[in-house]
């Protein structure tokens, strides 16, 4: 199998643009928090040949194929098997000058049926990114009640029916348990209505995003990961973060403002000790694929990116 083949880095110029100050012209390491197949890594090892990088990933078929890509680059690629809310454990003796996450699911996951996070494939309702372990999103529908699945769909997936859709999902797994996606697909389908000129995509788009959310405790991860993050960070040292959700943009530039902002409180007359930001953002405001790069990769067309540089020791 041959990887490259089956994954184009989303913004991968502008990723590289904005993580070169911080790694050019030295021993430099970075840390790619969502290791994936690998792109990204690939392309930051070429360009500077003193780089060392370490991927993280939880995905052991994705750890695998990464690493057979990479093994031309020896002992300048390491692996950490594990969730990026591990940063601190990555960086705990290294000095990082670099981190990247690409958050959300890579295109080898979404294009393995077998794998259950897509609604165009009639298969198993995984959707779990370390099939080792964890509940499965069928799990979820056999054993969460109504609220609790009102609740995913209506939060993680910003689903307007999620209530009824949750209802019609107790009912019908008192027939019948729901583990395939044809079998979810024509619930959804049922309950939300079809608005000619208005439908984006397949009705079910929203539950599986939330369901994946769920499975996976993608929001919880990343809360956890982004201070890790900035923390890890030398002065200097450069975190480029893309996100492909409001959800996940939001937590994204609620961290990267905090750390950008004095903690002094706004009537003291002076800057009290140890409450200066350590952290400038880099990017005006969120940036998105243009013209070129959705030509070249459609799914970058929900990729937000944010990017910031530490300034000031914690």
């Amino acid at each position: 199998m041959i990887t490259s083949t089956l994954h184009v880095p989303v913004l991968l110029e502008r990723c590289l643009e904005l993580l070169r100050p911080a790694i050019e012209n030295r021993r430099a390491l970075v840390i790619d928090a969502t290791l994936g197949l690998g792109g990204h890594t690939e392309a930051m090892l070429s360009e500077h040949p003193q780089l060392t990088v370490i991927g993280i990933d939880r995905d052991p078929a994705a750890l695998k194929l990464a690493s057979e890509r990479l093994a031309v680059f020896g002992d300048r690629f390491k692996t950490h098997f594990g969730t990026y809310d591990e940063i601190d454990q990555v960086a705990a003796e290294s000095s990082v000058d670099g981190i990247l996450m690409d958050l959300g699911v890579s295109s080898m996951q979404l294009d393995q049926a077998e794998r259950g996070f897509s609604y165009s494939q009639d298969s198993f309702l995984d959707m779990r990114m370390d099939q080792t372990q964890g509940a499965t999103a069928a799990d979820l529908l056999a054993d969460l009640d109504e609220f609790e699945l009102g609740r995913i769909f209506r939060v993680y997936g910003e689903e307007r029916f999620a209530m009824p859709i949750a209802r019609r999902i107790i009912a019908a797994r008192k027939t019948s348990p729901i583990t395939m996606s044809s079998q979810l697909n024509k619930i959804v389908a049922e309950v939300v209505p079809v608005v000619p000129g208005k439908q984006s995509g397949h009705p079910a788009k929203r539950v599986y995003q939330a369901l994946r959310i769920a499975v996976n405790d993608e929001l919880g991860i990343l809360e956890r990961a982004m201070p890790q993050a900035i923390d890890a960070l030398r002065v200097g040292g450069r975190l480029v973060v893309m996100s492909y959700h409001s959800l996940e943009d939001g937590i994204v530039k609620e961290a990267m403002q905090k750390a950008a902002t004095s903690s002094t409180p706004v009537e003291m007359p002076i800057e009290l000790p140890g409450t200066a930001p350590i952290f400038k953002i880099i990017t005006r405001g969120v940036e998105r694929s243009g013209e070129r790069e959705l030509a070249l990769n459609p799914r970058a067309a929900s990729a937000r990116l944010r990017a910031g540089e530490k300034v000031k020791g914690n």
